[in-house]
C-alpha cells in the first residue's frame, strides 16, 4: 500500500507534466493564426488614440495603419482611411453591413488589390475614392454592388486595363474621374447613346496614352455631355479633322475646351513628335481650314427642326421666334418638341431670321440663338441633281457635234487633200467656166476701152446642161451627142467640157 503511493507520489509530477503540455500545445499553434488574423482584419477602433469620432464621421487619415479599423459602428456615415499604406482591400474588411455609409475616402495609399467583394456590405456608397494609389486593372465586377455611386475618383493610378462593363452597374454615376493613368482607349461605351450612363456628366480621360479619339461619335453627342468630357494631355496625332472639332467646341464655350485651352495639344507627323497646341494647326503646321458656325438655311415648303443644344441636362427651354416674339400655343407652323426643339414648317422666306432658345435651371440660364436663312425657291436635292445631269449631257452633245463638224464635213477647198482643178460634178465645171469666162471678158473690155475709146458691153452667159437645151446664141452646140453618155465614160466628159470652155473664149460676142 504505501509503495503504491510511493510509486504514485513520483509518477504525479510526471503526469501533471504532460497533461500541462497537452493543454498549453493548441494555445501555441493558436497564438500565430491570431497575430495574423489581427494583422489580417487590423486593430479595433480606437477613437482616441488612432481615429477621431465626430458624430457619424470617423477620420483615422495619416495614421499609418495597414489595415481597416474593425468594429465599425453602424452608423457611420463617412470613413476617411486616406494618407495611410493599405495595401489590400479584402472582402472582410468590414464584417458586417454599414448601411449608412456614403462616402469611404482611400486615397493616397498603397492599394494594389481590390476584392471581387469589397464593396458587398457598402452598397449605399455615393463617394468613393480611390485615387493616388497603384491599381492597375478593373475587373468586371468590383463595382457591381454599387447601385448608388454617383462619384468614383480613380485618377493617378497604373490602370492600364478596364473591362468594358466595369461600370455598366452604376445606373446613377454622374463624375468619373480617370486621368492620369495608362490608358490607351478612350472608353466610348461610357458616352455612347445606347449604351452609356444616363446621369454620367463628368468624364476626365486626361493625361493617359490615348492615341485615337472616335472624332465623328463625339461631335454627335449632347453639348451636355462634351461640356463635362475632358481629354487633354494625351498623345493625339494632329489633324485638321481634330482642330475641327476642338475649335468648335470652344465656339460653344464648352468647359471641357474653355479650361484647358493650353493643354488642349498634339502630336505632329515625324520623327521629333513634337507637341503643338491644337488651335494652332490653322496658322502655321497643317494650314487647316477656319471653323465658322454655319447658319441653318432651307427651301421653300421644307420643314426645319431648331435644337436647343444647351450645356447641362434637364433644363427648361423656351423659344421665341424673330423679333422675340414668343411662339403662340396654336400655332401650327411652329411646334414646339418634347425634347425642348422647335420645328418650323412648311417654310416661307418670311420665316427667316434670328429664333432665340431660353434654358433655364435652378443653378445655370443659357441662351441660344439660331439663324435661319429661307431661300425663295422650292429646288431640292433630287432636283439639283436632275439639273446637274442635263447640263452634262448638254455639253457631251454639244463636244460631239463639234467634233462632227470638224472631222466629218466634206472639205470643197483647193487646198484639201484630193481636191484639185478636176471635178467630178459637170455643175462644178460649169460655175467654174462662167467664172473664168467672166473675168477674161471684163480684162479684154478694158483693153479695147483704152484703145479705140469706146466701151463695150459684154454680157454673161452662163452654159446650160446638153441635155437641157441642144442650141445656145443662134447657133448649134458643137457637143456631139455622144454627150448624152457622159455618167459612163469619165474621159468623155472631160473632152466635152474643154470644148464648152473653148468656145467661150472665142472672140464672137455672145448675147443671151
Amino acid at each position: 500500500m504505501m509503495g503504491w503511493l510511493l510509486c504514485s507520489s513520483r509518477c504525479a509530477p510526471a503526469v501533471f507534466r504532460r497533461s500541462s503540455f497537452i493543454t498549453l500545445l493548441p494555445l501555441a499553434l493558436l497564438l500565430p493564426a491570431l497575430r495574423v488574423s489581427a494583422q489580417l482584419l487590423g486593430s479595433p477602433l480606437d477613437c482616441q488614440k488612432t481615429c477621431v469620432c465626430a458624430s457619424n464621421i470617423i477620420s483615422c487619415s495619416k495614421m499609418n495603419l495597414t489595415n481597416v479599423p474593425i468594429a465599425l459602428p453602424q452608423y457611420t456615415a463617412v470613413l476617411d482611411l486616406s494618407f495611410n499604406s493599405i495595401t489590400r482591400l479584402r472582402a472582410e474588411w468590414t464584417p458586417v453591413k454599414l448601411s449608412r455609409l456614403e462616402s469611404l475616402l482611400l486615397s493616397h495609399n498603397s492599394l494594389t488589390f481590390l476584392s471581387s467583394e469589397a464593396f458587398v456590405y457598402v452598397t449605399k456608397l455615393r463617394y468613393l475614392d480611390l485615387s493616388s494609389n497603384g491599381l492597375r486593372q478593373l475587373d468586371e465586377v468590383i463595382f457591381e454592388p454599387l447601385e448608388h455611386l454617383e462619384v468614383l475618383l480613380l485618377y493617378n493610378n497604373c490602370i492600364s486595363q478596364i473591362d468594358r462593363s466595369a461600370f455598366s452597374n452604376l445606373i446613377i454615376l454622374q463624375r468619373l474621374y480617370l486621368s492620369q493613368n495608362q490608358i490607351s482607349r478612350f472608353p466610348m461605351e461610357l458616352v455612347k447613346e445606347r449604351s452609356r450612363t444616363e446621369n454620367l456628366r463628368l468624364l476626365d480621360v486626361s493625361s493617359n496614352r490615348i492615341k485615337a479619339l472616335p472624332l465623328y461619335e463625339l461631335q454627335a453627342l449632347p453639348a451636355w455631355i462634351k461640356n463635362g468630357l475632358y481629354f487633354h494631355n494625351n498623345p493625339l496625332p494632329c489633324s485638321c479633322e481634330l482642330y475641327d472639332m476642338v475649335a468648335r467646341w470652344n465656339q460653344k464655350e464648352l468647359s471641357s475646351a474653355t479650361d484647358f485651352r493650353v493643354n488642349h495639344t498634339c502630336v505632329l507627323p515625324g520623327h521629333q513628335k513634337e507637341k503643338v497646341p491644337i488651335l494652332d494647326l490653322n496658322m502655321v503646321h497643317l494650314n487647316c481650314s477656319e471653323v465658322r458656325i454655319i447658319d441653318e438655311e432651307a427651301f421653300l415648303e421644307q420643314f426645319l427642326v431648331l435644337d436647343c443644344d444647351t450645356r447641362q441636362k434637364d433644363m427648361v427651354k423656351s423659344w421665341a421666334l424673330p423679333g422675340n416674339i414668343p411662339v403662340p400655343l396654336a400655332n401650327k407652323t411652329t411646334v414646339m418638341l418634347p425634347d425642348g426643339s422647335l420645328q418650323i414648317g412648311p417654310l416661307q422666306v418670311e420665316d427667316s431670321g434670328v429664333y432665340t432658345c431660353y434654358a433655364t435651371s435652378d443653378s445655370f440660364n443659357e441662351t441660344l440663338y439660331v439663324t435661319v436663312v429661307v431661300f425663295n425657291s422650292t429646288m431640292t436635292g433630287g432636283e439639283n441633281l436632275k439639273t446637274a445631269y442635263t447640263t452634262l449631257i448638254a455639253c457631251l452633245v454639244s463636244v460631239v457635234m463639234v467634233l462632227i463638224y470638224l472631222y466629218l464635213t466634206p472639205c470643197h477647198c483647193t487646198c484639201c487633200p484630193g481636191q484639185g482643178l478636176e471635178k467630178n460634178d459637170p455643175t462644178d465645171s460649169l460655175h467654174s467656166s462662167t467664172v473664168s469666162i467672166s473675168q477674161a471678158h471684163e480684162e479684154l473690155g478694158q483693153e479695147r476701152g483704152e484703145g479705140r475709146g469706146k466701151d463695150f458691153s459684154y454680157r454673161h452667159v452662163g452654159f446650160l446642161q446638153p441635155k437641157d437645151q441642144l442650141e445656145q446664141n443662134g447657133r448649134l452646140n458643137l457637143i456631139s451627142e455622144k454627150d448624152k453618155d457622159w455618167q459612163e465614160d469619165k474621159r468623155e466628159r472631160r473632152r466635152s467640157d474643154a470644148e464648152s470652155v473653148s468656145s467661150a473664149c472665142s472672140d464672137t460676142p455672145m448675147v443671151v
